[in-house]
């Protein structure tokens, strides 16, 4: 079994997960790491407190993406759909943004481009980083993707 499989078993993370995912989320929100490594915060749907989870950005034509690599059934996707999108991207500085869901028809270059800059998603996705654009249109309803629009275009 993989590492990454290991760390998230059946798709949810395990307990050593977990205290990474924190680790990181505070190396990211403090601009050590590079620029597309960002933690991002969003308030929990039923508790209401802020939950931070480090995330890797994908930019594709100057647009910036976030992608869930496990999937549609992970807590931060609920997250942010239930907070309409509002959200908190950290690295060394904070910016208040709204996510917006990209259609699953529109997803397949941006997850490319995803896998290429973050090789720790790529084994949760069942093809190769370097695949033709046409096998990621088939596996792109399964990875939910949203854009980030800046506060001040909103």
């Amino acid at each position: 079994m993989k590492w990454e499989k290991w760390l998230y078993p059946g798709g949810r993370p395990s307990r050593v997960a977990r205290v990474l995912n924190r680790c990181w989320a505070v190396v990211h929100a403090r601009g050590i790491a590079p620029n597309y490594l960002v933690t991002l915060e969003v308030a929990g749907r039923r508790s209401g407190q802020m939950i931070r989870l480090p995330l890797v950005m994908a930019v594709v034509e100057g647009e910036r993406y976030l992608v869930s690599m496990l999937g549609e059934q992970v807590e931060w996707v609920r997250n942010v759909r239930a907070a309409g999108g509002c959200v908190t991207p950290h690295h060394g500085r904070h910016e208040q943004i709204q996510l917006e869901e990209v259609a699953a028809d529109r997803r397949a270059l941006v997850l490319k481009a995803y896998l290429k800059c973050a090789p720790g998603a790529r084994s949760h996705f069942p093809i190769h980083k370097d695949a033709p654009i046409a096998e990621f249109e088939h596996i792109s309803s399964q990875f939910p993707l949203f854009r980030v629009v800046p506060h001040s275009t909103r």
